[in-house]
């Protein structure tokens, strides 16, 4: 019985996901070629979140969204447990937020010059040294423009939906633009949407916004003790709201 839902529901996610893609990537790479900072892309990226929650049967509930400001550009933490977690920030953090995509996926037609358009930094995992370089200045420019920074500090999405020990990267950006870090819990995506497998189940999604963390007058010393003060937060919610932490 099960599967009578999860089939269709599946085919329904990823056709509309297609669908949705095409459209909001050509919509956000007119809208770029006049205005990159348009608040109207940012309309568009949500709605192409909306449409593939919808689609899957996911229903989000968000709190903690007091804890963000419209005039402060983040740092955004968050773990990292499925594909819907990037349109399940996008809908839950108010903000007009761009993350760091495996190179993987810009090789995608159509999605990949959306993604380019509106300033997503590509990410070669292999690589060392000047792509290091070339991922901190793009997201500078973005910061300049006062967009907030995504970063999953996982790395990747644990195949078992159990959370990992975060990577020093987004706090040694933190620290170096002297910029808060936003703590973003989540929990339930893995449920609905498991990593390595096609198949959609849907359900809940909860994520939970803890107050920022402010990184002024830190330095490179103390990238360790805060990326451990960001998981033991971050890992705390995700316990307490049921999910497994490695």
């Amino acid at each position: 019985m099960r599967w009578l839902i999860v089939g269709p529901r599946t085919v329904l996610t990823w056709l509309v996901g297609l669908v949705a893609t095409i459209i909001g990537a050509g919509a956000v790479m007119i809208i770029a070629v006049f205005d990159d900072t348009s608040p109207m892309i940012d309309r568009v990226i949500r709605g192409w979140s909306r449409a593939w929650l919808i689609a899957s049967g996911t229903r989000l509930v968000a709190t903690g969204r007091e804890n963000v400001s419209d005039a402060t550009s983040y740092v955004v933490v968050a773990n990292h447990v499925s594909a819907l977690d990037i349109m399940v920030c996008f809908l839950a953090v108010r903000l007009p937020i761009r993350y760091l995509a495996k190179k993987e996926l810009f090789r995608i037609p159509i999605l990949a010059q959306g993604m380019r358009a509106v300033g997503i930094i590509e990410v070669d995992r292999e690589a060392r040294g000047a792509i290091h370089a070339e991922v901190n200045r793009q997201a500078r420019e973005l910061l300049e423009k006062n967009r907030s920074l995504i970063i999953f500090a996982e790395g990747t999405r644990p195949r078992d939906g159990v959370m990992r020990r975060f990577k020093k990267g987004a706090f040694t950006m933190a620290i170096a633009g002297q910029l808060p870090v936003l703590p973003v819990s989540i929990h339930g995506a893995y449920e609905a949407m498991p990593p390595g497998r096609p198949w959609v189940r849907g359900g809940r999604i909860e994520v939970i916004i803890d107050s920022p963390i402010e990184t002024t007058g830190m330095t490179s010393a103390d990238t360790t003790a805060l990326r451990d003060r960001v998981y033991d937060v971050i890992a705390g919610r995700v316990r307490e709201l049921g999910g497994r932490v490695g």
